[in-house]
């Protein structure tokens, strides 16, 4: 697999921090699954005072980014309910959250797009260890043209993934049991790969993953 990996100058949080006067790029957060094996709503966990769904929102809003969407789906009132995000959050409901991440992924793009996305950035709400200099590098990326980016730590891909208007299209079309990994598989000259963290591969799906990496 071809490699592209980019080198970034660090970026500087402006005023406003969710706007860009270049490429228009929105954040979606993905926080529709049950959240079976944890017990719950994954949206719901505490983290330092806050849930997950509420420190996604606000862990995505970096410079560069328009706005927040963030896609519900299993125990959607109650999430809404409790979930303390930033007014500022588009928040919508996937009712085909059962069929897999995929169908969330495609009504994020519904809400991106009607607030008129030229770029999204895709981040799953059980990655709360994220470092904000990660999230930047792939805005970053996408701003400055790419098909996909995605952050890269120990050779392995990280969240959140990055998709311009090309890429946005072909997510689209993908298959809902191979999800967004069947664009990254289908053009792998085209993927810049950033410089990643820990915490862009730490993904939370149990009791015992939870202590271990937040520990509240």
């Amino acid at each position: 697999m071809a490699i592209i990996r980019v080198a970034f100058r660090s970026r500087q949080r402006s005023d406003d921090p969710w706007s860009n006067d270049d490429v228009r790029i929105v954040a979606v957060v993905l926080a529709a699954g049950e959240g079976r094996r944890i017990g719950g709503p994954k949206a719901l966990l505490p983290i330092g005072g806050d849930s997950f769904l509420a420190h996604a929102c606000r862990l995505v809003a970096r410079p560069g980014i328009h706005a927040v969407v963030a896609v519900l789906g299993a125990a959607a009132a109650r999430v809404q309910s409790e979930g303390g995000v930033d007014p500022a959050v588009s928040l919508v409901v996937n009712e085909a959250w059962p069929e897999g991440m995929l169908s969330s992924v495609w009504r994020g793009l519904d809400a991106a797009e009607a607030l008129g996305a030229q770029g999204v950035l895709l981040h799953p709400v059980d990655h709360p260890r994220v470092a904000p200099e990660t999230i930047d590098r792939v805005v970053a990326a996408l701003e400055a043209g790419a098909f996909v980016a995605v952050p890269t730590h120990e050779e392995r891909r990280g969240h959140p993934g990055g998709f311009g208007p090309e890429a946005i299209l072909a997510l689209r079309g993908a298959p809902l049991d191979r999800g967004a990994r069947a664009v990254l598989e289908a053009h792998p000259e085209r993927v810049v790969h950033v410089p990643g963290d820990p915490g862009c591969r730490m993904g939370i799906n149990t009791q015992e993953q939870y202590q271990k990496v937040v520990g509240d």
